[in-house]
């Protein structure tokens, strides 16, 4: 559970960055913040994957460039069910989940699997 929570904060953390760099993207406060941070958790974690098999085949032919649309459609089924946070048009959702998902990859080098904080040490002797 904590690892979950975890990792829905840094999709917050993501979606705050992506807020600011992208102009298509607006967040109304902190809370919306979290709270889409949170429904973008459940959504990647429960619809994301259905998805991702329902459209396997557009998915072979892209090479694998048509997850990137399946992102932008999650980002937007977040704004759609949340009010406070917007998203303007496709491009600005697809800018923002390449940001979220860049986020997501360079937080997933410090945090583990089960959502603790790994540090590794190289010792020589």
């Amino acid at each position: 559970m904590a690892g979950f929570l975890i990792r829905c904060l840094v999709s917050a953390l993501g979606l705050w960055l992506a807020s600011l760099l992208i102009s298509g993207i607006g967040i109304s406060s902190t809370g919306v913040l979290l709270a889409a941070g949170l429904l973008l958790g459940i959504v990647n974690a429960f619809i994301r994957p259905v998805m991702i098999i329902l459209t396997l085949p557009f998915t072979i032919i892209t090479l694998g460039l048509f997850l990137f649309v399946i992102n932008a459609m999650m980002l937007g089924l977040v704004a759609w069910f949340l009010d406070g946070f917007a998203i303007s048009g496709f491009w600005a959702a697809l800018g923002g989940s390449i940001i979220i998902s860049l986020t997501s990859w360079v937080a997933s080098w410090y945090i583990g699997p089960k959502g603790k904080v790994e540090l590794v040490v190289v010792r020589r002797d």
